[in-house]
């Protein structure tokens, strides 16, 4: 009985009692809303921040703000003047889980993230307000590649660096608010009819008038992005004929360009006949094969399938095609694609390090090859990789020769350094051998607050003392981890880049 009496007194004492609780439910009922911090809100969005994560520059949004804001190439300018930078985006876990606090703290729902398409809605809403001369620089240009004016993504030699670009063609409103009504089904009637005849000039005529059609005009894209319409493009692309396949792979680049239709295309099946035009296709065709593949892979739904359908190795070879369009737009789907954990594995067993390291020994695409690099510098087998492929030894040789595209190579040089020096003693040790210390330390003096920002952190790993280190010869560790490396390439379980 008293025990009884002792387990009450121990429950009330540790626990508000639920009148009380009411109480102060109640009072805070009856109070004004509790003044929201200025630093939980996204700068884009003006909301409470969900999924807060850290940018580059050392700014903190709403994580899908940012990837609206990478999709549609746009970098706003923040109310104190300073510029974003969205090159590297890392979760805000501390700011995440001080929010919720703060929401629990004040009987406030925690907020829920916001969905992509409503954030692109927002962002698009501040472009306009950008100069003219702003918005001028996009990160692709529009490439007529016949006199048929086909759309197709092309990045420009003198192109800001990208984390994610879309064609230019995508003006500056969303074919998401436009409603469609009354749908011309006898137009696409007709074009189908064409498209299937068994007359090779009436399906040149067709391809050529849909090309035409879906170049600039957003609801036509949407329209005719059929599964009629898409089956029948699918048999064109595997044609034989150079000006079928040719227009058949062009007009898909021009309906993948519509966000609403890029899931849809995928799911068509239309990818593997794709790949292999970008394998063994035309010319012509390659570079628009290399150019939908890049458009489809913006999509984060498509990545994880469009690296299954066995896109990687032909992407991979299309580095070193003779057509620059390939190229780059080859190394712009490498990099979407290389944001999922599953493609960076396979990219890793194909020998992607390897062939991108060698890339930056040449001064060949240096900015898109870096900026793959830093996804692969990102996780555990990319590091691996990197480290026993002489990335340490290679970056530290290229800040110190001072010679880059545009500071947000550097910059991306050293976001990828800051990747691997999570890599534990092999990564101190190889950036000890490669005289790191000092190239950083001449680049915490120069460059950029972002960059300062992750070249201490780097040095703070160079200086940590271990208690282990006095007993580390690092020239026997090196070795017997390039023994290592040796044996596993002769294995086959690295360099796979015959494959590409």
């Amino acid at each position: 009985m008293g025990s009884g009496k002792q387990r009450w007194k121990i429950s009330f004492h540790k626990s508000p009692s639920p009148l009380l609780l009411l109480k102060k439910q109640t009072h805070a009922q009856d109070q004004q809303p509790p003044s929201i911090p200025v630093e939980f809100l996204c700068p884009i969005s003006g909301s409470i921040m969900a999924d807060p994560v850290i940018v580059s520059s050392g700014h903190s949004f709403e994580r899908n703000c940012v990837h609206a804001c990478i999709s549609l190439s746009f970098n706003p300018t923040l109310p104190d003047g300073t510029a974003s930078d969205f090159s590297t985006v890392i979760p805000n876990l501390a700011l995440k889980s001080t929010i919720l606090n703060w929401c629990r703290l004040h009987l406030v729902d925690p907020p829920k993230p916001m969905d992509f398409y409503y954030a692109e809605k927002i962002v698009r809403k501040l472009i306009p307000q950008m100069p003219e001369s702003e918005l001028a620089r996009t990160p692709s240009e529009i490439s007529v590649a016949s006199s048929e004016e086909s759309v197709t993504p092309r990045i420009g030699r003198t192109t800001p660096l990208p984390l994610t670009t879309r064609p230019s063609c995508y003006s500056s409103s969303s074919s998401c608010d436009i409603e469609i009504s009354g749908t011309n089904f006898s137009e696409e009637e007709e074009l189908v009819v064409k498209l299937k005849s068994s007359q090779i000039h009436e399906q040149e005529e067709a391809l050529v008038s849909l090309r035409k059609m879906t170049r600039t005009l957003e609801e036509t894209r949407v329209r005719f992005c059929t599964p009629r319409l898409l089956s029948v493009l699918k048999s064109l692309i595997s044609s034989r004929y150079s000006s079928l396949q040719v227009n058949a792979v062009a007009a898909l680049v021009n309906l993948s360009l519509e966000k609403q239709n890029k899931v849809k295309i995928v799911r068509s099946g239309i990818v593997p006949p794709l790949i292999d035009v970008l394998r063994g296709g035309f010319p012509e065709s390659r570079d628009h094969a290399a150019g939908a593949l890049f458009s489809l892979s913006l999509d984060d739904q498509n990545k994880t399938a469009i690296g299954v359908l066995g896109a990687l190795p032909p992407l991979l070879h299309a580095l070193r095609s003779d057509s620059e369009r390939t190229r780059h737009d080859s190394a712009l789907a490498l990099y979407h694609l290389s944001l999922v954990q599953s493609n960076r594995v396979k990219m890793i067993k194909l020998g992607v390090v390897q062939i991108l390291l060698g890339m930056v020994k040449s001064g060949h695409m240096l900015g898109r090859v870096m900026l793959v690099l830093c996804n692969l510098a990102a996780s555990g087998e990319g590091r691996a990789a990197m480290l026993d492929g002489g990335a340490v030894e290679c970056f530290i040789s290229f800040l110190n020769q001072g010679e880059f595209e545009s500071e947000a190579t550097r910059e991306s040089c050293v976001a990828a350094l800051y990747g691997l020096s999570y890599g534990g003693l092999r990564f101190k040790g190889l950036a000890k051998e490669a005289g790191a210390e000092e190239a950083l330390m001449k680049l915490e003096e120069t460059g950029s607050e972002n960059a300062k920002k992750k070249v201490r952190r780097i040095l703070e790993v160079l200086r940590e003392k271990h208690e282990e280190d006095e007993d580390i010869n690092w020239e026997e560790l090196l070795n017997s981890d390039d023994d290592l490396s040796r044996t596993q390439s002769q294995a086959g379980g690295r360099t796979g880049s015959s494959s590409c």
